[in-house]
């Protein structure tokens, strides 16, 4: 059944079809807040405090349109307040070839070793660049959402996610080059 559809029904009582959109949603919300914060614990209380807005504000919910984009964007504003309270933490590390396929070494080391080390780097200067451009890397690369769903969970039109994720690239691969002067794409 599509999540629209359960959504409707919850829209008219049924507080137990609730508990399938949030099977569906746990995995899904728990991955998108680790590219956020760190604090696996502080993640699960706030992906539980986004199933209470989100069953709290489920009136609102359009069931006409996709119910992904609308909770992503409650898990969004969430995720960024909790950033406000708590401050930027470090991210947890990610495949490094989604954003940065063709990175490369001028010395070779042991492939495992190359990678972790990459990764931490990598991760290190993601948390350097502005929010809004990690934000649109972590919804395209990680949550592998599409333009007009990032289009939605941010507010902004299809053609500004096109024109940050360029720029979100620019910005991650000069701050990485200035960080790493030893690697080269």
């Amino acid at each position: 059944m599509p999540d629209e559809d359960i959504a409707r029904q919850v829209q008219q009582g049924d507080v137990e079809a609730f508990g399938i959109l949030m099977n569906r949603y746990e995995p899904k919300l728990t991955r998108y807040g680790r590219k956020f914060l760190a604090d696996e614990e502080h993640i699960t209380d706030l992906v539980q405090d986004v199933f209470i807005k989100t069953y709290t504000n489920i009136q609102q919910f359009d069931a006409s349109r996709r119910f992904s984009p609308w909770i992503y964007r409650v898990a969004h504003n969430v995720f960024v307040n909790a950033l406000v309270k708590r401050g930027r933490e470090r991210l947890v590390p990610f495949d490094l070839d989604t954003l940065l396929p063709h990175l490369s070494a001028k010395e070779t080391a042991d492939e495992a070793t190359h990678r972790d080390e990459l990764r931490s780097m990598l991760d290190d200067c993601l948390g350097q660049i502005s929010s809004k451009y990690r934000e649109i890397l972590v919804l395209y690369y990680f949550e592998e959402l599409e333009y007009k769903e990032i289009a939605e969970v941010l507010h902004i039109p299809i053609a500004t996610v096109g024109v940050r994720l360029q720029r979100a690239r620019k910005e991650l691969t000069k701050v990485f080059a200035e960080a790493h002067p030893n690697y080269e794409q």
